[in-house]
């Protein structure tokens, strides 16, 4: 690179939320990019490494609250990406929602991290949250089902 050309930063949250949004749009598996001496590869989907890791980490749904509702006519919201699950925005914060609430398609239902980034999911959907189907904290893979909403209700 020559002194007269801007230096740009591959790093920048931005820029790696809009490639992330590109590979959604295009329904793209992996991008590979390198600027110099310094190289960055996003995956989704797929096998989740992450390093140091003492031993693998496993993502599992888990039922954390259920409420009796037929299955036939549930909605499920699902993970757009790989990352952490959260209920809440902190530690200290309140649910995003919890079983019983009513929500609209513009409500945030939940917060994935991916890459130090706290993504808010919106539900997408209206209706009434019958479960939540992941652990506070727990990781989860790209599609993976997050709330089961009923829309009937």
């Amino acid at each position: 690179m020559s002194p007269t050309q801007p230096k740009t930063d591959i790093f920048d949250v931005k820029k790696v939320t809009k490639l992330i949004e590109l590979m959604k749009e295009h329904d793209l598996s992996e991008i590979d990019l390198k600027q110099g001496d310094t190289a960055v590869r996003l995956k989704r989907g797929g096998d989740v490494v992450m390093a140091p890791a003492a031993a693998p980490t496993v993502a599992r749904p888990a039922a954390v609250e259920a409420a009796p509702a037929a299955d036939d006519k549930m909605l499920v919201i699902t993970s757009p990406m790989v990352g952490t699950f959260y209920r809440a925005s902190s530690p200290e914060a309140a649910a995003f929602v919890k079983v019983g609430d009513r929500i609209g398609p513009e409500k945030t239902v939940c917060i994935v991290e991916a890459m130090k980034v706290f993504n808010e999911i919106p539900a997408g959907i209206s209706g009434q949250v019958v479960a939540i189907l992941v652990e506070n904290g727990a990781p989860v893979e790209f599609g993976q089902p997050l709330i089961k909403v009923d829309p009937e209700a």
